[in-house]
């Protein structure tokens, strides 16, 4: 008898309020990438995408259901992209008012990382969710790399998107090395923040080639931790991409051995 289908959460972006959205411009809305839940189901998992929980921000009314209730049914967690993280989580002001990033993701998602770490779960970060990993356990971030990050290469491209394309090296002696291989690998790049000082417990295990920023982290205790800066889930087979099918691979072997 086969196992039962591995159950993958997704942390949801959040739209706030806005009175210029035509669709329920009052309410807060909750959605995931599409791409991020086919990226899953590549690999056999049924993904579940968690709305906010009433213990996971300051503004939602009490229920019964919390964080944990997810974090004991499912079996693994995924933190995607979207809004920057706010500064003042790493101690700073927003350099610029488009820098604010949102608050209340913040907040829910490092309340469900909590709670699948507690659960000795794994949880894996795409983009924002490395830098999201990075500022919960004490590091901080370059809120802009093009105006804070000196000699730093083009990370976001608007026109091409995830066709902006650059590669990464892949540090030897890393567990990512041991699924990808050592050395120069193309990735896609999407985001204009990175890294700037690594939590305390955490390894580099990619950087940029070019301007040393770091592109991949990893936990070096216990808990099952691991980001990537770049979005495995938007690689096509026509692009000249590497094959990153073993970072999904690791990931979902890691959820199917921490189940009880």
């Amino acid at each position: 008898m086969t196992s039962p289908r591995l159950k993958i959460g997704i942390s949801a972006c959040l739209f706030h309020p806005d009175p210029q959205r035509t669709a329920a411009p009052s309410k807060t809305l909750n959605w995931i990438e599409q791409s991020t839940a086919h990226w899953l189901m590549r690999g056999g998992a049924l993904p579940v995408m968690i709305p906010p929980p009433p213990d996971a921000t300051p503004l939602a009314d009490d229920t019964p259901v919390g964080t944990h209730d997810y974090a004991s049914w499912l079996d693994g967690l995924v933190l995607h992209g979207g809004a920057d993280v706010w500064p003042g989580h790493y101690g700073e002001e927003p350099l610029q008012p488009q820098w604010n990033g949102d608050r209340l993701r913040d907040l829910y998602e490092m309340a469900l990382l909590r709670a699948f770490v507690d659960a000795g779960k794994p949880v894996f970060g795409i983009c924002r969710g490395l830098q999201l990993l990075n500022v919960s356990y004490g590091g901080s971030l370059f809120q802009d790399l093009s105006l804070q990050h000196e000699g730093a290469r083009v990370h976001r491209e608007a026109q091409s998107y995830d066709l902006h394309l650059h590669e990464v090296e892949v540090l030897p002696g890393t567990r990512l090395a041991r699924l990808l291989g050592p050395g120069r690998h193309r990735i896609n790049s999407i985001h204009h923040q990175g890294i700037r000082r690594l939590a305390p417990g955490f390894e580099a295990e990619a950087i940029s080639p070019e301007d040393g920023l770091i592109e991949a982290i990893r936990h070096t205790g216990s808990a099952w931790l691991g980001a990537v800066q770049w979005h495995p889930e938007f690689h096509r087979r026509d692009l000249p991409v590497m094959d990153d099918t073993p970072l999904l691979q690791d990931f979902l072997e890691a959820a199917r051995a921490a189940r009880p």
